[in-house]
């Protein structure tokens, strides 16, 4: 499980949009508790839903770039996959999964993925805590009493919860590579490791660190709640619902035929990696599948969006495959690059067993990376266009998914366009009032959609002239664009005029009957 950040894209947003301090889980609602729910709702859409077919038409581009960053990297062989929403709609290998008898890869492979198991013990943690079996705000040594005998860096340093575990903000040190030797270990060495102590690099909730060891104290946390072994409740509780059948633990168990080897590049020539069997470790990066097979999870993760009032019937909900895809301790890097090489800041952080990344053009990826002796995972998925990428390689600690290639690829050259929002029946409604007013101002009809602040702020008056004379500016209006929302009660519009544009941003109350609280107007010069 090599550092994580290899495996992050540049990208991102303003910086505070995310608040780097983490925010506390929700637990769940009681269940006894009745909601009500909007039936006017209206989920985001595609306008015209053409992603199976562009990415069909370009996944022999897609598979000449993979080709060529595995020729550039060694790697003997590599399976790959582009999901969209619940199908995986193009799926190749090439090269070699076993050199000694020269067997090609394909896509039933079953490589071993390391840290992309990561997300599945999250998952598990979230599952029992819907179920009210623990809460992420509980102290780790509730479950693991043996972690009394740590010392803390600080007197003022908090207990270590469950959070800061799935979180990677611990206090526990990076612990590539050592952590990858460790995942055949025995109960009893990770238990003995416990109880003589663990050595802390930072106070717990104080900064991200990745650590392997975080999520092998999670792995033993699922199993002390559950009653389970950690492996066996991952593949009852989350496997076998997501009929992921061709998924293991143990490689010993899988036909010889499947199994792919993993191999280092030395002294300019392939050499055969020793396998690791599956132990105590499991919880970090123990899981070994298929393209096929983990095309699945990749659709579960994406069936969480966008939020909707359909069935929810997944191993976990909808609203927790969301939690897991939410960033904690956001770290900016102001240098850097978009798909194209420009310059571009973006944001980084963890979820739940999960990377987020959001860029200056708010491209929004959820992602991991995996790297053990003999192989190396990658996958990321894209919620506000429903597509996720996946690739899997056998060679030592390299990633063979080319993702900055392929995304300037599918988002640049094929230009695929994300969800929209409808716009709302109240939004719609007052966008009809306030076009209906501005110019008229019919006092009559301002009760109807001004909220009670809109002229205490600004006097009638004064709204009136400032707007008048930005009208003065446009010249007679012709026609009025398309509503552009920004959530259910909020939006933006433009009067289009023989002199400019009146460029329209309005704000809604959050009463029961929604009224205008914010109206910005201000004058633009035409594109024409």
């Amino acid at each position: 499980m090599k550092n994580i950040y290899q495996y992050f894209i540049c990208s991102c947003i303003v910086a505070s949009l995310w608040s780097c301090t983490t925010k506390k889980s929700e637990e769940p609602k009681d269940k006894n508790t009745q909601m009500l729910y909007s039936s006017s709702y209206k989920a985001q859409e595609f306008v015209q839903d053409s992603r199976r077919k562009k990415i069909t038409e370009h996944a022999p581009e897609v598979e000449n770039l993979i080709r060529e960053h595995m020729k550039e990297h060694n790697i003997p062989g590599v399976a790959y996959g582009i999901v969209v929403d619940n199908e995986l709609v193009a799926a190749s290998a090439m090269g070699l999964m076993n050199l000694e008898n020269k067997q090609p890869a394909t896509t039933k492979s079953s490589f071993r993925i390391a840290s992309l198991t990561k997300s599945f013990t999250a998952m598990a943690i979230l599952k029992l805590r819907d179920e009210g079996k623990l809460s992420l705000d509980d102290a780790v040594v509730k479950y693991i009493p043996e972690l009394g005998s740590m010392r803390h860096l600080t007197t003022d340093s908090p207990s270590i919860d469950i959070e800061n575990l799935m979180t990677m903000t611990s206090g526990l040190p990076e612990d590539n590579p050592w952590g990858d030797r460790q995942l055949d270990e025995s109960e009893q060495m990770l238990f003995d490791l416990i109880k003589n102590g663990l050595s802390l690099a930072n106070p717990p909730s104080y900064a991200f660190e990745y650590s392997n060891t975080s999520y092998a104290l999670l792995g033993q946390i699922i199993s002390r709640v559950s009653g389970t072994p950690y492996q066996t409740y991952i593949t009852n509780n989350i496997l076998r619902p997501l009929g992921m059948e061709e998924t293991y633990w143990e490689y010993s168990n899988i036909p010889k035929e499947q199994l792919v080897l993993g191999y280092r590049w030395e002294d300019e020539e392939w050499k055969q990696e020793p396998m690791l069997h599956d132990g105590a470790f499991g919880a970090i990066g123990g899981l070994i599948t298929s393209i096929e097979d983990f095309g699945k999870y990749v659709s579960f993760h994406l069936s969480a969006w966008p939020p909707r009032s359909d069935q929810d019937n997944g191993p976990v909900k909808r609203s927790t495959l969301r939690e897991m895809h939410r960033p904690h301790f956001p770290r900016l890097n102001a240098q850097g690059r978009d798909f194209n090489g420009d310059t571009c800041p973006s944001i980084s952080s963890y979820g739940y067993g999960l990377g987020i990344t959001e860029d200056c053009n708010g491209l929004k990826r959820v992602s991991h990376g995996g790297a053990l002796p003999g192989y190396g995972s990658s996958y990321s998925f894209f919620p506000e266009y429903g597509i996720g990428i996946i690739a899997f390689g056998n060679l030592t600690y390299t990633g063979p998914l080319p993702l900055n290639d392929i995304g300037k690829l599918l988002f640049k050259t094929v230009g695929l366009e994300p969800r929209q929002l409808p716009v709302s029946e109240i939004l719609n409604q007052r966008q009809e009032q306030l076009t209906q007013w501005i110019g008229n101002w019919n006092q009559e009809m301002e009760d109807k959609f001004l909220a009670e602040n809109f002229y205490l702020d600004f006097s009638r008056k004064h709204r009136i002239d400032q707007i008048e004379e930005i009208l003065q500016k446009a010249g007679k209006i012709n026609s009025v664009s398309k509503l552009e929302p920004i959530n259910q009660l909020r939006g933006r519009f433009k009067l289009e005029g023989d002199k400019g544009l009146v460029e329209i941003f309005f704000t809604l109350t959050p009463e029961k009957n929604p009224k205008v609280q914010q109206l910005d107007v201000s004058f633009a010069k035409s594109d024409n």
